[in-house]
């Protein structure tokens, strides 16, 4: 296997690096002030998009550098997943280039869905104004009232009536619920069929945001912050109807359809982590350089430096771990590809939590302040620890995958205990 970046995928990167240094960097903190000043904590409905995201979509957007995450040349840029990982970490670094690049989640992997299943009707009416960075999406998966950890508890439901589906059912953690943008729902659901096995049984169903019966309840923070103006909310499904050709792939393929999009979007996930952690590292270096106590530069006492290697060794055997699997998805999928993906998925978020706390701890005051970006950071890195299934939940497959390796199948685990 070879992990250095194609030519194609080495420009693309360049241009990436150089924009986030001269477009987004300059105005990011101006960004999030603004953000600040406009949207009301946990008042969703009052969340305002500062113009100058749009700004800098257009001037990324004419220079080529947009949607980039989409194996597609004629609808992104045609990389492959591990071309995209060095991409991923680089927008990793900055808290809002990902958005600026129309790469970010969870439009990046309802756009996946729909590129890969999606009816032409599909396409036409959410792929393409998603492309265009007109609209945004919002996912909704998890639900307040079952461990959702085992997805197969999923309790709201996607019933055919007729000619249409019937959906029911309460979400929360649903990313992308605040956007002002935000204009259409993949909402899985149960879809009840005895004659089918426990994983044919749920569905993918795309729905309006607006449609009668969606009822967003309420924005739910992430310790303390809302995440505007994107947004993690809570939404009621009261009997909504919408029609059958809403259905992503047809009724019963939503576990097939949500392994297809989590392989690559946990690359993705773990390779921004990999460049959140890279500059949480730079700001402790800086910091613990600039900063004296005692006598002595910070990173001179109590074991700092010490600290300072251990966190290079682990963002680098994380990267070189995601690069791997980058590569696997892309050599033999992302089924066959499922300890690699369950690894990195354990491994990453873990990484930026440690090194963001330790930036946090050099940083003092400064570092549990929105002065600098550590906080973010390490709320992202523990949130990650949970979302798209837990680091306990990855553990098992990965266990799982050892034990059949020695022949121990699921029946001879259950004589055993």
């Amino acid at each position: 296997m070879n992990f250095d970046m194609s030519p194609r995928g080495r420009d693309y990167l360049n241009r990436v690096n150089a924009f986030i240094q001269n477009q987004i960097e300059p105005v990011e903190e101006q960004f999030w002030a603004e953000v600040a000043r406009t949207c009301p904590a946990g008042d969703w409905r009052q969340w305002q998009v500062p113009a100058v995201l749009q700004e800098l979509k257009a001037k990324a957007r004419a220079e080529g550098l947009w949607n980039l995450f989409l194996p597609d040349e004629a609808l992104g840029a045609g990389l492959s997943v591990q071309e995209y990982a060095p991409i991923a970490e680089a927008t990793g670094r900055s808290l809002l280039a990902p958005s600026v690049f129309n790469c970010n989640a969870p439009d990046s992997g309802n756009m996946e869905v729909l590129w890969r299943y999606g009816s032409e009707m599909q396409k036409e009416r959410w792929l393409m104004p998603l492309l265009a960075g007109e609209i945004r999406s919002v996912f909704c998966m998890t639900e307040p009232e079952v461990a959702s950890s085992d997805a197969t508890n999923m309790q709201a439901t996607a019933v055919v009536e007729g000619d249409e589906i019937v959906l029911s059912g309460r979400k929360w953690w649903s990313s992308g619920l605040g956007d002002p943008h935000a204009k259409v729902i993949v909402f899985m659901a149960h879809t009840p069929d005895a004659s089918k096995g426990r994983h044919e049984q749920h569905s993918m169903v795309l729905v309006p945001i607006d449609a009668p019966g969606v009822i967003i309840e309420r924005m739910v923070p992430v310790f303390g912050e809302y995440d505007a103006p994107h947004g993690h909310g809570e939404v009621s499904f009261n009997n909504v109807r919408v029609p059958l050709d809403h259905f992503i792939g047809g009724p019963g393929r939503g576990f097939e359809i949500a392994q297809g999009r989590l392989g690559p979007g946990r690359i993705h996930h773990c390779m921004r982590c990999i460049g959140a952690a890279e500059k949480a590292l730079e700001l402790t270096i800086d910091r613990g350089m600039q900063r004296s106590a005692f006598g002595k530069p910070l990173l001179s006492l109590g074991g700092n430096r010490e600290r300072v290697a251990e966190a290079r060794i682990a963002i680098d055997q994380a990267r070189l771990l995601t690069l791997y699997a980058a590569w696997k998805i892309d050599n033999v999928g992302a089924l066959a590809s499922m300890t690699e993906i369950s690894a990195i998925k354990v491994v990453a978020p873990n990484v930026l939590q440690q090194v963001a706390d330790m930036a946090i701890q050099i940083h003092g005051g400064a570092g549990v302040s929105r002065d600098v970006p550590l906080t973010a950071f390490f709320a992202q890195a523990r949130s990650l620890r949970i979302a798209d299934g837990p680091d306990e939940v990855h553990k098992g497959v990965i266990a799982k995958v050892e034990l059949a390796r020695r022949g121990y199948s699921e029946r001879s685990l259950a004589k055993a205990e």
